[in-house]
């Protein structure tokens, strides 16, 4: 619990404030009980360091990007991870910076931590289905997926992204090729960032039935976006898989109350039946 009380600490001021990396590996905590915060946030501006030093006559941000790409790919060897997408290391800072690998938007949090820290003002996008970056310029708008190298994205390549999430017609009769991209280009905050990657994690320990690791996930992504009332209710499940009757009645009671005309309601006041009936035998 004291983890959680820092990692809301953490998250208690204005947005832009927020210590990504930081908070990312604080999440990581969860995972790795003895994990050293300070260690890799020591490594992260070591990193930054070493770029700096060799870019120190660089200043135009096309050749910045450049040296960036060449430093953490091709001399680091990071890589976006195919072959075993859905594990969940991919989804831990830590563990990305040790394994050099991850999924998009972990290495789009390592990017553009180091990027800021030789004077790139990066910024995250949560694009349909893959997380990208953007970097404005005076010559206009570089988005870059740093999931590939940090290869730059040109409108065909990113209406052809949204071509493969977004299904024909489901965009009020217009076509995928007619959607003006600036509305998928807005930058992320740092909160939605952090809650894409808790998100990520919650799919993985669902699916894989880890009820434990679920919990704690959903009890930092309540800590995140507290007025989201999809993982109260599903954090009162976990806690009922987990046979922790009081918590599981108390979230999904507040669940109802949040959303009364909820889809769902039917189950969750069959679960809460359950559970009163638990709880008073605990009396």
């Amino acid at each position: 619990m004291v983890g959680l009380q820092v990692f809301e600490k953490i998250l208690a001021g204005k947005d832009e404030r927020i210590d990504l990396a930081r908070a990312c590996l604080m999440i990581a905590q969860d995972a790795y009980p003895g994990l050293d915060v300070e260690r890799y946030m020591g490594e992260i501006e070591s990193l930054a360091l070493r770029l700096r030093t060799r870019i120190k006559n660089v200043g135009a941000a096309e050749d910045r990007v450049i040296a960036l790409n060449e430093f953490l790919y091709e001399q680091l060897g990071y890589w976006g991870n195919t072959d075993d997408y859905y594990d969940p290391r991919n989804s831990y800072l830590n563990e990305v910076i040790d394994r050099k690998t991850g999924i998009p938007i972990t290495l789009a949090i390592l990017y553009m931590e180091i990027g800021r820290r030789i004077g790139l003002p990066l910024e995250g996008i949560s694009f349909p289905g893959h997380f990208l970056l953007r970097l404005r310029m005076r010559s206009g708008v570089l988005i870059l997926d740093p999931f590939s190298g940090g290869a730059p994205q040109s409108e065909p390549e990113l209406r052809q992204r949204l071509q493969r999430v977004i299904p024909e017609g489901a965009a009020a009769d217009v076509s995928v090729a007619e959607l003006p991209l600036d509305q998928f280009l807005e930058p992320a905050s740092n909160r939605q960032i952090l809650a894409r990657v808790l998100r990520n994690l919650k799919g993985i320990y669902r699916d894989t039935d880890k009820p434990e690791r679920l919990l704690e996930v959903l009890n930092r992504m309540l800590i995140v976006s507290p007025d989201a009332a999809a993982e109260l209710r599903d954090r009162g499940f976990a806690y009922q898989r987990l046979e922790c009757w009081r918590p599981a009645l108390q979230d999904l009671s507040r669940y109802l109350e949040r959303e009364p005309e909820a889809a769902d309601v039917d189950v969750v006041r069959a679960a809460l039946v359950e559970l009163s009936v638990r709880c008073a035998r605990l009396n």
